[in-house]
């Protein structure tokens, strides 16, 4: 597993990362999150050995970063930020050069080559120089390198920065893939990112650890859970409709945008409004897109943990547990 404690990097009278402690096994994909400056990339570069903390301790599949660093980074593979490489090589000398760092050799070595060239589509770029590469494409060559041996750990720092949605798509399908017998990191400031491939997430701001949940478990703190979500053909019928939905016992209160023609529901505590509501649009005849029931926003949860101001160790205590 990975696993860091007590995890600290100071830069003068900066504290980028303060106190971090937590480990990640087989099978999880744990999505790092925070707002710029949390402290993500700096976290990342610690557990890869590209750093070193100031104190505290990583750990990868029992490898000390500090005592043991060879043997550590012989089992992870790591996108930086950015996907730094070598400019003027092409696309095939550098992924070959990454072999041989690697130690690939004989079959093995063209299997691993030849599954990341086509897995992230580098074939019609394999004799350009890196430098010449879209942003997007530079960022395929950076995760082929970070996987090409196959490694039992990936640490991936935005790793879908600068990818179109398709692209995109096919990343968090290849790491969805890999997630079975690998444990995966990401960092990403993309909430969606986290909703589509991660099972766990941690989110950071300040350097320190506020929130280690699943995502559903996040989304459940938001006050948009359990809340009922109608779109409208058109604005024209909000106003009469919100009088009605805001009459039913459960409801404690309604929302609307007018812009997106949407009305909100929101449940009385222990409520459940979801049939209520449904069945007064299937009485009145609305003329809806969508009624559904909301999972909860991700990104509001993330918003009121992350913009909180600094508390005492008790209060972030009771922030991390609630």
């Amino acid at each position: 597993m990975i696993k860091t404690e007590h995890l600290t990097k100071r830069y003068g009278s900066l504290v980028a990362v303060d106190d971090l402690s937590f480990s990640v096994g087989p099978g999880e994909i744990l999505g790092f999150l925070g707002p710029n400056g949390a402290g993500k990339s700096t976290t990342m570069r610690m557990i890869a050995g590209f750093i070193s903390p100031t104190s505290g301790h990583a750990s990868v599949c029992g490898h000390d970063l500090e005592l043991e660093p060879i043997a550590a980074k012989s089992v992870m593979g790591y996108l930086p930020e950015g996907a730094p490489s070598y400019g003027e090589m092409t696309v095939r000398r550098f992924l070959e050069f990454i072999a041989d760092i690697r130690a690939l050799a004989g079959g093995e070595r063209k299997a691993r080559l030849d599954y990341v060239i086509d897995r992230l589509h580098l074939a019609p770029v394999l004799e350009q120089s890196i430098e010449t590469l879209s942003k997007g494409f530079r960022r395929r060559v950076g995760l082929a390198q970070a996987i090409v041996h196959d490694p039992k750990v990936l640490v991936l720092d935005e790793p879908t920065d600068g990818l179109d949605p398709n692209q995109k798509h096919e990343v968090r399908t290849l790491i969805g893939e890999m997630a079975a017998d690998k444990i995966i990191v990401i960092s990403t400031h993309i909430l969606e990112e986290v909703n589509a491939v991660c099972n766990r997430a941690i989110i950071i701001a300040r350097g320190r650890i506020l929130a280690d949940d699943t995502p559903q478990a996040l989304e459940a703190r938001s006050r948009y859970h359990n809340a009922v979500s109608v779109r409208f053909e058109d604005s024209g019928s909000l106003a009469k409709a919100r009088a009605a939905v805001a009459s039913l016992s459960a409801v404690a209160s309604v929302e609307l945008n007018e812009r997106e023609a949407r009305l909100t529901a929101f449940p009385r505590p222990n409520q459940v409004v979801l049939p209520a509501v449904s069945e007064l649009a299937a009485r009145e005849r609305w003329n809806l897109k969508e009624l559904h029931l909301e999972a909860g926003r991700l990104d509001e949860v993330f918003r009121a943990i992350t913009e909180a101001p600094p508390a005492g160790d008790a209060d972030e205590a009771a922030v991390m547990n609630a």
